[in-house]
């Protein structure tokens, strides 16, 4: 794809960059390559969760913006006689978005094998079963193999990565971007560009912008990130449900993508700071940023890891409306990701040892 700016250019780079959970190498390298400049530190944890800091007060307190490197796919489980691939889905999908779907299985030498997932024909299923959705576990992933030991010689193995097939594009209205993995290589930008964003700011914190892994099996790299920095404040930035397509009620969700980001008050992982939650709004209300307000009764962040660190962390996830999460592909709008951004810096600049303490105690 030519003529992205920049910013279109590192965000291609993250979304077409390969990565479930466990498998986060690919994503972290074009993290690192791109939030280095702007860090003093380049840092990770023992499970691959990058963290890079930047000092603004080496006395102030430690301020945590979180993306997670990791997006939903699958794993290669079993080869069978005629070289179909049996799988497990990694993170959270629902059987519909995936039939016929092209896929990127990842080998260990690192060669990249596109397939198909595939199920028995409607054509020859009985009336009763047809009108269903296949059940995942009868799916199978077709890389045109005649045999287990074609798909052997290929280096394909059982444990291999499993990766929507997908490329970025920008949309007709060009702030509306597509592309697989915003769940949440959005949140990574983010991270990136909060950094990019105080290069020559003057603030009183010291800034950790992290990409952690394994989040959609369990908020997991958060919690190993987060116990090796010891932060005072945490911000997970992730996608969050948009509910501006047809069929959804106000009752499910009243976020719209471009609305600004969204303020997480509530989710399956942890209740919202208060006193961050209010701090943040006021910031947001005072710089005449747009937000909005959510609440997911399912799912969670990686503030859900963060905010149950040693003694506790206040924390806040902020979110940008997303479409279609935990498929193929999503859609974002651009503003809402720049927003997410200008939002943070802001926050991060009021930021200092007494405001802090006075958003825990008071």
């Amino acid at each position: 794809m030519t003529g992205l700016d920049p910013t279109l250019q590192m965000l291609k780079e993250l979304t077409d960059a390969n990565g479930i959970p466990g498998n986060e190498r690919a994503p972290r390298e074009v993290m690192k390559k791109h939030i280095a400049p702007f860090s003093d530190e380049i840092d990770t944890d023992n499970l691959g969760g990058l963290i890079a800091k930047k000092v603004g007060d080496e006395n102030g307190p430690k301020i945590m913006v979180a993306g997670h490197l990791d997006e939903v796919g699958f794993m290669v489980t079993q080869i069978d006689d005629k070289g179909f691939l049996k799988f497990q889905t990694v993170g959270g999908w629902w059987g519909q978005v995936m039939l016929a779907q092209r896929v990127t299985v990842t080998t260990r030498k690192g060669e990249e094998i596109i397939g198909v997932i595939g199920s028995k024909p409607p054509h020859i299923l009985p009336a009763e079963v047809r009108n269903k959705p296949v059940d995942i576990k009868d799916m199978f992933i077709d890389i045109g193999a005649a045999s287990k030991e074609e798909a052997l010689g290929w280096g394909v193995l059982p444990g291999d990565m499993v990766t929507p097939y997908f490329e970025f594009n920008v949309m007709k209205n060009e702030k509306h971007l597509l592309a697989k993995a915003w769940d949440n290589r959005i949140g990574c930008a983010i991270a990136i560009d909060v950094l990019r964003a105080l290069k020559d700011e003057k603030h009183q914190n010291i800034v950790y912008g992290v990409g952690n892994v394994q989040e959609e099996v369990g908020l997991r790299g958060a919690k190993t990130t987060s116990y090796k920095v010891q932060p005072d404040i945490g911000f997970a930035v992730d996608v969050g449900i948009a509910g501006d397509t047809p069929g959804v009620t106000p009752k499910e969700s009243t976020s719209k993508m471009g609305a600004g980001p969204q303020i997480v008050i509530y989710d399956a992982s942890m209740v919202a700071h208060t006193g961050l939650r209010d701090f943040v709004v006021g910031i947001a209300e005072e710089a005449g940023i747009p937000y909005q307000f959510e609440a997911i009764a399912g799912g969670g962040t990686d503030a859900g890891s963060i905010h149950i660190t040693a003694n506790g962390v206040p924390s806040l996830a902020i979110g940008v409306a997303t479409r279609y999460i935990h498929s193929h592909a999503g859609i974002l709008h651009r503003d809402d990701y720049e927003n997410a951004v200008k939002l943070i810096v802001e926050v991060i600049k009021k930021l200092d040892r007494e405001t802090v303490n006075k958003i825990i105690f008071d």
